[in-house]
């Protein structure tokens, strides 16, 4: 598992160096007339990044300190196709002191292990792997879609500027919903699920949900 606190923060070359591992699995490393290739599979479970270098933008009560200069450099840094090879994106607010303070109830995790659990044994015995070390070439055929859901996979290539890969990494997480929810096919509203989960709120609302 690899955790990654304030990812723009990392020089650009270290950032794009993630490319080919989590695609591949693999890494190659050339050096004089050699190039050797290492296994290096591995779950980028955390990435954290702030929308800006203060940390402010749309904040009602701090006021963003940040020139649009400084916005366009601290996005540059993570590129595009680095972006595309992630697969979910979560958007966390500010808390307030009450709900810094309160006890609000969760849902144990227990419970929560079993279900995914459940779901990776179900891929495993429907494909002999789990969603996310799908192949492209496979995802189409393993994912049962329906009409809606293709229908709005195929709205999200066009008006959302889903690349291939976004496309089939969208897929895979959709099916992945699906079984978490125990649908032998994928629906409208799994695909859905899965696309908002690919907002990109660092780099502008250029993946905005659909409507």
């Amino acid at each position: 598992m690899l955790f990654l606190d304030e990812l723009p923060e990392f020089s650009r070359a270290a950032c794009e160096a993630l490319r080919q591992p989590l695609e591949e699995g693999e890494v190659t490393v050339t050096r004089a007339m050699t190039s050797v290739r290492f296994p290096a599979r591995f779950a980028l479970v955390f990435a954290a990044a702030d929308p800006c270098p203060c940390g402010h933008p749309g904040d009602s009560r701090f006021a963003c300190r940040c020139s649009p200069f400084d916005l366009h450099r601290y996005a540059s840094r993570l590129s595009g196709p680095l972006l595309d090879r992630i697969d979910l994106y979560v958007q966390a607010e500010r808390l307030s002191a009450d709900e810094l303070t309160s006890a609000a109830g969760a849902e144990p995790t227990a419970p929560v292990r079993a279900r995914v659990l459940a779901a990776r044994a179900l891929q495993r015995s429907r494909q002999g792997a789990e969603n996310g070390r799908l192949a492209s070439a496979d995802a189409a055929g393993q994912c049962q879609v329906r009409p809606a859901a293709r229908r709005t996979l195929m709205t999200a290539v066009d008006r959302l500027g889903l690349s291939a890969r976004g496309f089939h990494r969208a897929l895979r997480v959709a099916r992945t919903i699906a079984d978490l929810a125990g649908s032998d096919r994928v629906e409208d509203e799994h695909v859905r699920e899965a696309l908002g989960l690919r907002h990109l709120p660092i780099v502008g609302d250029r993946e905005a949900q659909l409507t």
